[in-house]
């Protein structure tokens, strides 16, 4: 394994390293404007929400590691304590990568990027009418955390209005992933798209104590077949499955055929798999505790 003291390598080096390994991260489209009123726009991925009550999201404006320069929309957050959030979906991901071109502080980003500015309801900054979600937002606080190129400036803000897209919501009224399409920063020009085949569904119950790992037999511990994935959903069984269970099983037409085979122990737990992909935990949870019986008999 490569160990690395974040001192001894340049920063650039080390920026690219954090940025690869802490992905995808989401994409802040931020719109400000100056104490003259002069919009401006940019991406920022050291972003994310951190509360919801009241509802904070935060951002960080690094300094720039060439010149050790700030950027405008920090100038712009320190004189007027305002923004918007813009989400970026995957139909304007490549009007929002060439925002963060460094213009001259009197460019307007909205027009060179071919994006339509619509009023906000409670701020100076334009929101991005493109964007499927917007955040208007007053900042709280800012934290500067060093004095040198990279070196970040935490802009905390508090939602002060959110707006959405109808047509990025499902039949219950809540953001469908597919239907939003939004895209993830990752580390130098690698982009994520959060839609498609890229979401997987991961339900954990919450409200139940599971087994654990320990509690799972040894031979499901110690499968050939079995992922690290799979044993960690089978240790979010809230109880081993009872005998009349593992015996029903047992009397299926397909588990008695399996039984009647070689590598039996394998083809259970290739059994047990398909069974979790197809989100049957106590059917897994049974085949696998067979699994068991018979690796003991």
């Amino acid at each position: 394994m490569l160990s690395i003291d974040p001192a001894s390598i340049p920063t650039a080096q080390l920026h690219q390293y954090l940025v690869s390994a802490v992905a995808p991260r989401p994409i802040a489209f931020v719109s400000t404007v100056d104490a003259e009123g002069i919009p401006n726009l940019a991406p920022y991925s050291f972003f994310n929400v951190f509360s919801s009550n009241p509802p904070i999201c935060v951002f960080s404006s690094n300094r720039r590691e060439v010149n050790n320069t700030t950027k405008d929309t920090l100038h712009n957050i320190l004189a007027t304590r305002e923004c918007v959030i813009n989400m970026v979906s995957h139909a304007i991901v490549r009007q929002m990568a060439l925002c963060s071109i460094n213009y001259p502080p009197t460019v307007d980003e909205f027009e060179m990027a071919g994006l339509s500015p619509l009023p906000s309801s409670l701020v100076k900054p334009a929101r991005v009418a493109e964007s499927p979600v917007q955040l208007e937002c007053k900042v709280q606080d800012v934290i500067t955390l060093g004095d040198k190129g990279g070196a970040g400036h935490l802009i905390i803000c508090e939602i002060v209005k959110l707006h959405i897209q109808e047509s990025v919501l499902d039949e219950r009224g809540r953001i469908d992933p597919h239907k939003i399409d939004l895209m993830g920063r990752m580390g130098a020009a690698y982009y994520t798209r959060a839609s498609g085949e890229a979401v997987e569904v991961i339900f954990q119950d919450m409200t139940h104590i599971g087994i654990g790992f320990q509690q799972l037999p040894p031979s499901a511990r110690n499968s050939r077949v079995l992922t690290g994935n799979d044993l960690g959903y089978l240790a979010s069984l809230t109880a081993v499955p009872e005998r009349e269970s593992i015996e029903a099983i047992k009397k299926q037409p397909a588990i008695e055929v399996i039984l009647r085979e070689e590598r039996v122990i394998d083809r259970l737990h290739e059994r047990a798999r398909q069974a979790l992909a197809q989100n049957d935990l106590p059917t897994a949870g049974s085949l696998v505790w067979l699994a068991e019986e018979l690796s003991q008999a």
